[in-house]
């Protein structure tokens, strides 16, 4: 029952080439960032990815989408990562973009065995229809597109068929894990963390905070040790380490004369 181990290069090394991994994380909230690292420093390549975004650049998933080891992202949002786009639009990276809810879905569905779903989220647009662009040639044509789904009536109201999503490996970040598995997220950090670790065959979970078995209430736990496979401890440091993406501040107030502040 204790799923801890010391070493993140120990937690991530039986992840081949080719793996499929779900990354919890939104933007850079919430990122298994050192298990990320730890993957990249393994060499692992032709890696496809099961995520809300890619990382920003230079952060969380974008390090191992520099250097060229990711070549499937299924995700919902792009964001401000340059690199992501610049990949996509050339053609060097296969990218599946899928509405957020149905992605949410779809993982939860992979860990709770329901092969498949009907939604009516996407009917009547290329979702559905098929034809969104999933690679790029060279030369700007669509390589590969989206498929056509399955579309049924239901209380007279069309929904698709949206298939569940498993894959090899899941990497998750919570504030704090006991050695049975079980994890507490914090706040928007929890955001696609339960969902992606469900998805996983083998989950493995970085915690900014050990404790033991008992230590955690049960009606606070946000998922259950049967999902989690292996749990590294973070150090302080590594704990404390949780980049801002994008800082929005309001210019200072400057004093002018007695008493008075101009904006």
């Amino acid at each position: 029952m204790d799923k801890v181990v010391r070493v993140a290069a120990e937690a991530v090394g039986d992840v081949p080439d080719g793996a499929s991994l779900a990354v919890g994380g939104f933007g850079v909230s919430g990122v298994p960032s050192v298990l990320i690292a730890a993957v990249h420093a393994s060499g692992a390549r032709e890696l496809s990815v099961v995520s809300n975004n890619c990382g920003a650049d230079g952060a969380g998933l974008g390090v191992l989408l520099a250097a060229g080891r990711i070549a499937r992202v299924t995700g919902s949002y792009v964001g401000r990562n340059k690199e992501f786009a610049r990949q996509y639009l050339r053609g060097e990276l296969e990218v599946e973009l899928i509405p957020q809810g149905t992605l949410a879905e779809r993982l939860r569905a992979g860990g709770c065995g329901i092969p498949a779903f009907y939604t009516p989220a996407g009917v009547g647009t290329q979702v559905a229809e098929g034809g969104l662009p999933w690679r790029y040639a060279p030369d700007g044509s669509v390589a590969v597109a989206s498929p056509a789904k399955d579309v049924r009536a239901f209380d007279g109201r069309d929904h698709v068929l949206e298939r569940a999503i498993t894959t090899d490996f899941a990497l998750v970040r919570a504030a704090r894990g006991d050695r049975h598995g079980n994890l507490v997220f914090a706040k928007a950090a929890r955001n696609f963390n339960p969902l992606a670790a469900m998805a996983g065959r083998v989950t493995i979970a970085e915690v900014e905070e050990l404790v033991e078995p008992g230590e955690l209430d049960p009606d606070a736990v946000h998922l259950p040790g049967i999902f989690v496979q292996r749990v590294l401890p973070l150090t302080r440091e590594q704990a404390a380490d949780k980049p801002v993406e994008r800082r929005t501040v309001t210019a200072p107030a400057t004093v002018s004369g007695a008493g008075a502040v101009r904006d």
